[in-house]
């Protein structure tokens, strides 16, 4: 048997060559050939053949044994006696001389090539059925670290080679009916990236929560990236916008969230296990692992590696401390969403009230109930009963036999690419993860319900709660010549809906991240040396850890949140509303009391554009648009549109517009629109006045229907005289319709109205508005209902067009 049939190197080999050298290997080898041109850099190293592993089998006798033993199994006898007994047969077997001489030479030749005696290296094992979308079992087969030296290579593939036979790994292939003698195993020999000394993580070329196509999603941690794969740590999450990369002038990065990290994993120094976990350092909890540049690099790559097998892919990346170099480390196809029927939507809402017991990283968007069954290690796996929520501290491989058991997951630790996301994602399974104490705050047979339907955010609930579940047949929703467009308040929510075909965004309201992200009033962070609220400034110092700058923090929050719901909509307009809380609501936020005075009617008080010019506000205001320069001018997000509210004179408008100007946000310049909202009856009568002044207009047909008719629209006294379609408010709304169009400037309605009174969407409609916008569960009645009403009125002229 000649070398070149036992070891290959990897630049030698690819993706044709799995059933030669694993899907692992193929894969690195096609990566060096065929994509090291585009920048993507693999560690060197050599690949141990299939046919090596066979010689194996074959000089030791181990077919006839292993076939026994798995006989054996079949007749009853115990998976954990099987599996060991197979495991001890490779552990003691002998290598055939031709074959370890051939690995001790490819192992010399690779210290040649690394100019170093006796080079560290990763030995992964490779299976030939491996990383196959319909045979996905990545992870059953173990990773040996730090391996130096000829015999210590050597005997880190015989437990390769044993661990094919794990107890996970043959129940798998026996759940799988996969023939346990027709898998062979290759193994991937590669120089060790020092990431110990630096950080290494997961990468996935699409959202995978969402399926939503145009994101590279990075989870990173300091040292090894076993960490990040076993779900031990929180690690930091980027998302990158793929449709901008290409984009010289932008840093498409729109969102960086920064996970606790408490741990790592690095090499031990001692004999025995080859690396340790310890404990991280208070900086390096509050500091992201990679920096912008670094991550749009690996978003390159990964959009570079998904090109080339025209695919998405699940990717695997270290950066080296010692050059401070990063590399890809292994790359495979995404098997959840490949398979999801993309005409399709499922949709869930919460309809039922439960105690909020418990929060974490929501996984996928589907919601469960059941028992708790709270297990804190795989080795209690016999008392788990079908059907309960599984809640423990992390999974691997060794819990997935009861995981396809589950309702739903529930997890102390891990990040959307942990062990329990992933495989909880291939279940379909709700599951919330990195909530930091469920195991010690929900007990076994407790009721609850798990909902992953709110956001990013996932919580636990007390009971068992209501739930709503639909299909969406996508195809089957007609088109309009009157845009629906959605609105949306949650970031997190925004991949959501991306399969929805609305028209963009009719209305994104700002002050929904900053209450809900940020909770700190602007001015608080502004003059924060200046305030006097102990319990505040308390508060700010923990939540603006890691800012120096206090203003930053809110600049950032707010412009990520603004940029996630831009992106799931690119390139259509998303409007963006400044931010329009009332005095009684700005006070409540953290530090919020110092800067608001006390106002009998906040309704009509110190509100919207009145505040955003205003000595006592306008600071805050500059860092309202500072975020919104940072997602146009620096990510290159430039279909998000500006919207003001609450504008009450034409004036008025002058000022905020030469407000902006000031702060870089100048209407006109890098495609920048202004809209105005219509909430007052100012904004009818003088529409063609504010048309001068902006781009567009929305109706908020509450506050409209509020002051033209002087009726309190809480009171619930004064209800049936609130009506949207009284006749001074429908006038007023085809008024301002009319004049909109006459100065050649669109004009939409954002409001629940359309959704709830189909009369009053046929009004629209026929009055000639170019857009409604509605919450994204409204979006299909209110399609219908439009395309309806532009059928009753088929070939109406519309104003304007």
């Amino acid at each position: 048997m000649g070398t070149q049939s036992m070891v290959r190197w990897l630049e030698d080999v690819s993706s044709g060559d799995v059933a030669v050298v694993g899907g692992k290997n193929a894969s690195l080898g096609e990566m060096i050939r065929g994509l090291s041109t585009r920048g993507v850099r693999v560690p060197g190293g050599f690949a141990i053949t299939a046919q090596a592993y066979r010689e194996l089998l074959d000089a030791n006798d181990l077919r006839t044994r292993i076939a026994a033993q798995i006989d054996a199994l079949h007749q009853g006898a115990d998976l954990a006696e099987v599996g060991g007994a197979i495991r001890r047969m490779f552990l003691d077997a002998q290598f055939p001389p031709d074959l370890a001489q051939a690995v001790r030479d490819a192992y010399r030749g690779l210290a040649t090539r690394a100019r170093r005696e006796d080079p560290d290296v990763a030995v992964r094992s490779s299976a030939t059925a491996e990383d196959l979308p319909e045979a996905s079992f990545a992870g059953q087969q173990e990773t040996y670290l730090n391996v130096r030296g000829e015999q210590a290579l050597l005997e880190a593939c015989k437990r390769c080679y044993a661990s094919l036979f794990t107890d996970r790994a043959i129940s798998y292939r026996e759940h799988h009916r996969f023939d346990h003698l027709k898998v062979a195993l290759s193994i991937g020999v590669q120089q060790m990236v020092r990431s110990d000394r630096a950080g290494a993580g997961v990468m996935f070329s699409i959202d995978t929560d969402s399926g939503f196509p145009r994101v590279v999603l990075i989870n990173a941690s300091w040292g090894l990236g076993e960490s990040v794969v076993a779900g031990k740590v929180d690690p930091d999450e980027y998302l990158v916008f793929k449709p901008l990369l290409a984009n010289p002038e932008a840093t498409p990065v729109i969102s960086k969230k920064v996970g606790g990290k408490r741990s790592k994993i690095i090499y031990s120094d001692s004999g025995g296990d080859p690396t340790r976990a310890v404990e991280t350092s208070a900086e390096e909890q509050t500091a992201t692992v990679l920096t912008d540049q670094e991550i749009t690099r690996l978003a390159r790559w990964a959009t570079a590696i998904e090109d080339h097998y025209g695919r998405a892919m699940d990717m695997e990346w270290a950066k080296d401390g010692e050059t401070g170099e990063i590399y890809l480390v292994q790359a495979r196809p995404e098997t959840v969403h490949v398979h999801k029927e993309a005409s399709t939507l499922r949709s869930y809402r919460l309809t039922g009230h439960g105690d909020r017991l418990v929060s974490g990283l929501a996984i996928g968007d589907a919601i469960a109930a059941g028992k708790v069954c709270n297990l804190r290690s795989a080795a209690e796996i016999d008392r788990f009963q079908d059907g309960a929520v599984l809640v423990t501290g992390a999974t691997d491989p060794d819990w997935e036999p009861i995981m396809k058991r589950a309702a739903a997951i529930v997890t102390d630790h891990g990040g959307r690419t942990s062990h329990a996301a992933i495989v909880s994602r291939e279940l379909g399974l709700a599951a919330i993860v990195g909530t930091g104490d469920a195991t010690s705050r929900l007990t076994d047979g407790q009721e609850i319900t798990v909902s992953c339907a709110e956001g990013d955010e996932g919580h636990i609930y007390a009971g068992i709660l209501d739930y709503d579940a639909r299909e969406i047949d996508l195809a089957q929703i007609p088109t309009t010549r009157t845009q629906v467009m959605l609105n949306l308040a949650e970031p997190a929510a925004a991949f959501r809906w991306w399969r929805l075909p609305a028209d963009g965004v009719g209305l994104a309201r700002m002050e929904f991240i900053v209450n809900n992200h940020i909770k700190i009033h602007p001015m608080a962070l502004v003059r924060f040396a200046e305030l006097d609220d102990d319990k505040a400034r308390r508060q700010i110092t923990e939540l603006t850890r890691g800012h120096e700058d206090k203003t930053e923090f809110f600049v950032e929050h707010l412009a990520y949140g603004i940029a996630r719901i831009a992106a799931a909509w690119w390139p259509k307009p998303v409007i963006v509303r400044m931010s329009d809380f009332k005095t009684n609501e700005y006070a409540r936020l953290i530090g919020g009391e110092a800067f608001e005075p006390a106002e009998e009617n906040p309704m009509l008080g110190w509100r919207g554009a009145s505040r955003y010019y205003s000595e006592d506000y306008r600071q805050g205001f500059a860092l309202e648009c500072r975020a919104l320069r940072r997602v146009r001018d620096a990510m290159g997000l430039t279909n998000t549109v500006v919207m003001i509210p609450f504008c009450r004179t034409p004036q008025e408008a002058d000022h905020v517009l030469e407000t902006m100007a000031e702060q870089g946000l100048i209407r006109g310049r890098n495609g920048l629109q202004v809209y105005v909202m219509v909430e007052i009856p100012s904004n009818v009568l003088l529409a063609a006045e504010f048309a001068e002044r902006f781009d567009g207009f929305s109706i908020g047909s509450n506050d409209l229907t509020q002051l033209t008719l002087g009726v309190d629209r809480d009171s619930e006294r004064l209800a049936p005289l609130f009506n949207e379609r009284d006749p001074a408010v429908t006038k007023s709304i085809e008024a301002v319709i009319s004049a909109a169009h006459d100065n050649r400037r669109k004009v939409g309605l954002c409001g629940q109205r359309p959704s709830d009174d189909p009369e009053f969407a046929r009004l629209l409609v026929r009055a000639g508005i170019d857009s409604v916008s509605v919450s994204p569960d409204s979006f299909l009645g209110v399609k219908d209902i439009v395309a309806a009403a532009e059928r009753a009125h088929h070939g109406q002229h519309r104003p304007g067009h």
